[in-house]
């Protein structure tokens, strides 16, 4: 996926949510630095593939990655993956990443919404990057969730 510059600052944001799930607390045996996981952050390969859900518990997908402002270094949104079987037909939905929400007792990610206004949001498929090839494609994101 590519710069996703069209995104801007407007569904910027860093939430605590998901972080500290867990409390591991993995750390380098040559320094203090957390590689896994502490009480308030929690590494960027634990955090993909982690299942969404709808309040109604309902699973939605997973976390497929979350894209970062290079600038900001705010996480802008997670890339969700929804639908398909064995990774054909699968579609990624960006969701604003402080729209999830992570519960313990899930073990996953909890957003408020469902699987219809879900598949209305905007999405692409494998080997597509829209924010590379459609100028307007982060604005319309934002404006579908109204950030």
């Amino acid at each position: 996926m590519a710069n996703p510059s069209g995104i801007g600052s407007g569904m910027g944001g860093t939430t605590t949510s998901g972080m500290g799930a867990g409390t591991s607390g993995t750390t380098s045996s040559s320094s203090t630095v957390a590689t896994d996981e502490t009480d308030e952050l929690i590494a960027s390969n634990k955090v993909e593939g982690t299942a969404v859900y709808n309040r109604q518990g309902e699973r939605l997908g997973t976390v497929y990655n979350f894209m970062v402002g290079k600038r900001s270094g705010q996480v802008a949104y997670a890339v969700m993956s929804f639908g398909g079987f064995l990774g054909m037909g699968e579609s990624y939905h960006p969701l604003p990443w402080n729209a999830l929400t992570y519960d313990t007792n899930q073990g996953g990610y909890v957003v408020d919404l469902d699987k219809d206004r879900l598949s209305n949001a905007p999405s692409y498929g494998a080997g597509e990057d829209p924010f590379a090839s459609d100028p307007g494609y982060g604005r319309r994101v934002q404006d579908y969730w109204g950030s």
